[in-house]
């Protein structure tokens, strides 16, 4: 994707069964699927009030899943890997493949995930390390905030249009006019 001279793209990515595992309540109290699917949509309000991509991975390594699964949700997408493939491998892979472009300050590459290891790693490609704890409090942090700033500052109705990247609404608009 070609890009201008501004702001780099914020990509996070996500451990999601290490993630779920750092809050033993969440664990005890619900199912794997509920927790799944609640860290899944707190990370989907994250990602949109954030203005980041986040590529949320759950490891099916020991399951039967022959395929990789990939669900897009906007600026979430939530990847389930295939039999024998670890996240930490697929999270691996996708640090290396996003290496130059963070080399070359294109994207901002952060790894939240509490196995050292695999922070080691990531941390030598480039990305920032966070550990699932951290990540958690930031995302606590940011509902406090936005829950504080709509208080304080009236609410303000965000179009469809205004969350879309700079180059999709050019397009749309060249559309619009018949210029395409």
């Amino acid at each position: 994707m070609k890009r201008g001279t501004g702001a780099p793209r914020r990509i996070l990515i996500v451990d999601g069964y290490n993630v779920i595992n750092v809050r033993k309540p969440v664990r005890e109290s619900r199912g794997l699927e509920d927790a799944r699917r609640a860290l899944t949509d707190r990370l989907h309000d994250y990602a949109g009030w954030s203005g980041q991509s986040i590529v949320l991975v759950y490891d099916a390594w020991l399951s039967d899943r022959r395929q990789r699964s990939i669900e897009e949700r906007g600026p979430l997408k939530v990847v389930f890997t295939m039999k024998g493939e670890t996240a930490d491998c697929y999270i691996e892979r996708l640090c290396d493949e996003l290496a130059e472009d963070v080399a070359l300050r294109r994207v901002e590459l952060r790894v939240a995930t509490s196995d050292l290891v695999e922070q080691t790693i990531a941390f030598g490609r480039g990305a920032v390390r966070l550990s699932s704890r951290e990540l958690l409090l930031e995302m606590d942090r940011a509902v406090s905030e936005r829950g504080g700033r709509a208080s304080s500052a009236g609410t303000r109705s965000v179009s469809v249009a205004e969350r879309l990247p700079v180059d999709v609404r050019a397009r749309l608009e060249e559309m619009r006019r018949g210029e395409y």
